[in-house]
This record gives structure tokens, C-alpha cells and sequence, in this order.
């Protein structure tokens, strides 16, 4: 598999506004339902389409996950919600095709890798490529098809809804989760195995890796008080993601396991960008000009931070020692070189593919969570 064509295909489909779940395969005996629909008129509310899972949950006044459940015969159904689903299928003719009954055992040998972010962080984030290349190396040795689905806005997630409750993929990978992604939950209810990089929270009930957020800030942290810094500042990313929440609880354990109470004015929210990063920087400058480092959460924030500090005519690190995390490529080529705390990307992208590979071949395999460590890799900025 060429990762790097994977990647350069998902970017360029982006930018053409194409769905990246892949061409869609129609069974002859959903071509035959759609020109029945089509001839008598019915379907789609009308429209002379066909009608799809989203037109009966609208029709019984369920959401599509009922749907689903009643289809696969789930026993999580009130047998009112079943009774009000069965009647609008028959009132709208809607006919499954055999795999979205629920024939799990039909493989499609075929997996989605779901990203729900824009383009512009897509092309700006080492991260997601990375991770790429860590699932691309999980399914090397089997014949699994690997489908990249960007979820953009609300078109893009009911075109995956309508995917997965197909059935046109056995499981899903899902990276850049935030706390109130309706994605895990929709996904956890259609039955299909899915399998999490990152995690909503400590309590996260489906399957997931991730790094060692939380030991990784503090040892960011802890190196710049063993280097005699005295105000150190952080830049958090989203705090709607655990791990933007969890580096940032890192900062405030190494500094109250330090003796020096964190102090809030040294904290600055931004989004994981570069020029979040560089507008973090200029607040912290504002508020608290005597700060003589800073902690920043991705590496990609703190090329922004690098930048301010530049123009705000400060000197890394004789004034401001920074400190990132990720160690991406990106900490090898700013001016200086940025020490980084090293996250293993590429591992947890091969994990959650073994991960989800098993509970794919094994329906009932216990849900687990793979906490992998991470390093810090000093460099000229601290």
C-alpha cells in the first residue's frame, strides 16, 4: 500500500470536495428496489428516490441508530420504537439490501479511517499523515482495504451514516475525537467495531490508543524548572479534546509537585494551528510579559510561537526557553531546533488497526485501552 499516494489522494479529493469513502457499490437487488421506487413515485419523501435509513428514521420520528438497531435485530429497542420502524418501512417500501440486515458475517474486507477536520488543519498536521502511515503498516500483511473519509459538515457525516449502516465497510478508525463527537456514539450504535486514536475522556468505553499525554507535559515541564526557569507559561490546545485537557493538567501537576502554584495567567487556549500558536503567544506576552518559558502543546502551535517570539524581538531560549510536543518533523527545522516531547504516531496508527483488525475477526472481543509512552528530545529552544 503507497501511504503516500493514500495521503496525496485524501488532500486532493478534499479539494475537489469528492467523498473519499470510495465509489459506492450497488447490489442488483438495490438497483431493482431503486427502479421500483423511481417507477411508482415513491421513496425519498417523494422525490421518486429511493428510501435510504435516514427517510424511515424521519418517517418514525426515530433517529437512524433505532434504524439500524431494528434491522440488525438489536434487543436495544423499545418495542414501541420497533413497531413505529417496521410500520414506515412498509409504508415507504424500504428494502435492505442483505448487508444491511445485518449479515456480519459479509466481509467487505474494507475499513474506514475517519478524520472529522477540515482540509487546511489536514494539510498543516504531521499527525494525521503519520497516523496514516501507522494504520497503512497495521494492515500490510493482510487484504484489508484502507477508505479515507474526511467529516467536514453535516453532508459528509450522513453520507458516512449511510455507509456504515450499509454496511460497506467492516470497522472504523476514528482519529481527532473532541468530547461531544457524535461520531463514537453513532458508530457504537450501528454495531460496528470502531476503534479510537486519542480518547473523549479517562472514562472512554470503546477500544483506543493513545500517548502518554498527561507524563509527557510534566516531563516538558520538569525539564524547564531543572533548567532554572522561573514563569512558565503553557498554550493548550482545544479543551473539548482530552488530550488538549490532559497536557494541560501535566503543566499544572509539575508545577504544584514543584512548589510554585500554577498561576492562570500564564495559560493560553488556541486550536492545534500555527497562527493559533502565534496569537496564544502574543496574549501571554500581554498578560505576562515577565514569563521566561513556555510549554506548548503541538509542535505545529509552537512554530507559531517561535515566529512571535522572533518578531516580539525575544531571544530563544536566552529569554523564552519553548518546549513542544509531538517531536514531528517540524521540531527538526524551526530556528533553533525545538526540543519536543516524542509521541509514538506512527505506533499508535498500527495499533488501532491490529486492535480493530481483532475485533473485527473476534465479535465480543473485550474493549481495551493501549496507553503508549512518550519521550522528551531536547534540542536548542530550551
Amino acid at each position: 500500500m503507497d501511504v503516500d499516494a493514500i495521503w496525496q489522494n485524501a488532500l486532493a479529493s478534499a479539494r475537489s470536495g469528492r467523498s473519499l469513502s470510495g465509489a459506492r457499490c450497488v447490489t442488483d437487488d438495490a438497483e431493482r428496489t431503486r427502479r421500483t421506487a423511481r417507477d411508482h413515485g415513491e421513496g425519498h419523501m417523494g422525490t421518486g428516490r429511493p428510501p435510504t435509513i435516514k427517510t424511515v428514521a424521519a418517517r418514525a420520528g426515530v433517529g437512524r441508530t433505532t434504524v439500524s438497531r431494528v434491522l440488525n435485530g438489536s434487543p436495544l429497542v423499545s418495542e414501541k420504537a420497533k413497531a413505529a420502524v417496521e410500520a414506515a418501512i412498509a409504508e415507504l417500501n424500504f428494502v435492505p439490501s442483505s448487508v444491511a440486515r445485518g449479515l456480519v458475517t459479509r466481509r467487505t474486507n474494507s475499513i474506514a479511517l475517519v478524520i472529522p477536520e477540515s482540509e487546511s488543519r489536514l494539510g498543516a498536521e504531521p499527525y494525521f499523515s503519520a497516523v496514516i502511515r501507522g494504520v497503512s503498516t497495521g494492515l500490510a500483511a493482510t487484504q484489508t482495504q484502507l477508505q479515507i473519509v474526511l467529516v467536514r459538515d453535516k453532508s459528509e457525516l450522513d453520507h458516512l451514516t449511510e455507509a456504515v449502516a450499509a454496511r460497506r465497510v467492516d470497522g472504523v478508525l476514528l482519529v481527532s475525537v473532541h468530547r461531544d463527537d457524535p461520531l463514537p456514539d453513532l458508530l457504537e450504535g450501528f454495531g460496528l467495531p470502531t476503534v479510537l486514536a486519542g480518547r473523549r475522556s479517562a472514562a472512554e468505553p470503546l477500544s483506543h490508543a493513545h500517548s502518554d499525554n498527561l507524563g509527557g507535559a510534566k516531563a516538558a515541564v520538569r525539564h524547564l524548572l531543572d533548567r532554572g526557569r522561573e514563569r512558565i507559561a503553557t498554550i493548550t490546545g482545544p479543551l473539548d479534546m482530552e488530550v488538549g485537557r490532559a497536557r494541560l493538567q501535566g503543566w499544572r501537576e509539575a508545577l504544584t509537585e514543584a512548589g510554585r502554584p500554577p498561576d492562570g495567567e500564564l495559560v493560553a487556549v488556541a486550536d492545534f494551528t500555527e497562527e493559533g500558536g502565534r496569537r496564544a503567544m502574543v496574549e501571554l506576552l500581554a498578560q505576562a510579559p515577565d514569563l521566561d518559558a513556555v510549554f506548548v502543546a503541538s509542535d505545529v502551535m509552537a512554530a507559531g510561537v517561535l515566529l512571535e517570539l522572533r518578531a516580539s524581538g525575544k531571544r530563544v531560549p536566552e529569554d523564552i526557553a519553548v518546549v513542544g510536543f509531538d517531536d514531528s518533523m517540524i521540531a527538526r527545522h524551526t530556528n533553533p531546533p525545538l526540543t519536543s516531547v516524542r509521541q509514538p504516531v506512527e505506533q499508535i496508527g498500527s495499533t488501532i488497526a491490529q486492535m480493530l483488525l481483532e475485533e473485527i475477526a473476534t465479535p465480543g472481543t473485550p474493549r481495551r485501552c493501549v496507553l503508549l509512552p512518550t519521550e522528551l528530545v531536547v534540542r536548542e529552544s530550551s
